[in-house]
């Protein structure tokens, strides 16, 4: 049930951007984000040599894409990990460098759809959010707990919403009420609280707290920091990387990274470059590429999203 209402986002642009690294014998590729296992699939298909590594926080999600990726047998390893301890499971594995790595952020299909995971502001459910449901505080225990100050960080700095001030005081004043523990409430607060003119632009007016709620719950943005750096360091020279973002915030980080390591880190002036200053990564995409028109009528949730490669051309610096 789960895998036919799950569409892979830009899918054939991913397997493009990895192929060259990945058709070579004995190819290993990280998925780091795996969820319900269609990009996954999509690898272990197209490149018939290729060993994957699969990464995911959340318990059900393993579970499924594991079902999902029995046919490839021991080609398809998977590993109950959130995707900044990427080192750690490649050194537990044995593994010294992988060809390709692969990163599709955000909320998976299956969390949305799963009405009681509270992710979604279009029904109500528990609000919870934690990806991994067996560890960490929930969407609710941050509302009710967190000073306003630090709430109002959060919705700025994670959802980039300029109401914050005005949603957190509504919230501050209900939570003494009366604790929150449902979605419904809180979308219904957000509305109540917002004017008129910020209801009217950018879809649900409740879309950007829950945005920044689950990446304040998840960790998201500190793990992502970690984990693209780290990413990049397992690429072997020719492997290659793609980053799937779904919104600016994780968007800057993934360029920020992919900049530095497309750029000399030379002194200015030097009249011939040495090799240890020389850019370890050369840049793949044009900018962020973004979905198709048809693939969005397809698939909404592929609207936001924004596609980053960039492949590994020198070792390390020592």
């Amino acid at each position: 049930m789960s895998h036919t209402r799950h569409v892979p986002v830009m899918l054939q642009r991913c397997l493009d951007l990895l192929a060259p690294a990945l058709a070579q014998p004995g190819a290993v590729v990280v998925d780091c984000t795996l969820g319900l296992g269609g990009h996954s699939e999509a690898l272990l298909s197209t490149f018939p040599s290729a060993r994957l590594i699969g990464l995911d926080r959340d318990k059900e999600a393993l579970r499924l894409s594991g079902e999902r990726l029995a046919p490839f047998g021991d080609r398809a390893e998977l590993v109950h990990a959130v995707y900044d301890e990427l080192p750690d499971v490649l050194d537990r594995l044995g593994i010294a460098k992988v060809q390709g790595v692969l990163f599709d952020l955000g909320v998976s299909s299956m969390q949305l759809d799963e009405a009681d995971r509270g992710f979604a502001y279009a029904q109500d459910a528990p609000l919870d959010m934690r990806m991994d449901q067996t560890t960490g505080v929930s969407a609710a225990e941050v509302l009710n707990t967190y000073a306003p100050g630090e709430l109002v960080r959060i919705l700025r700095q994670y959802g980039e919403e300029k109401q914050a001030k005005r949603i957190v005081g509504a919230v501050v004043r209900e939570r003494e009420k009366e604790p929150f523990s449902n979605s419904a409430r809180l979308v219904e607060l957000i509305r109540d609280s917002l004017p008129q003119a910020a209801k009217r632009t950018g879809g649900n007016p409740a879309k950007r707290t829950f945005q920044a709620l689950r990446i304040e719950v998840n960790g998201e943005l500190s793990v992502l920091e970690a984990a693209i750096p780290a990413a990049v360091k397992t690429l072997a020279v020719d492997g290659r990387i793609a980053v799937l973002s779904y919104h600016s915030l994780e968007d800057r980080l993934v360029k920020r990274v992919f900049a530095a390591g497309a750029a000399t880190t030379a002194p200015p002036g030097l009249p011939v470059v040495p090799e240890r200053y020389q850019p370890r990564l050369k840049l793949l995409t044009r900018g962020a590429e973004l979905p198709t028109e048809e693939e969005v009528a397809e698939n909404r949730r592929a609207a936001p999203a924004r596609l980053r490669g960039a492949m590994r051309i020198r070792e390390e610096a020592l």
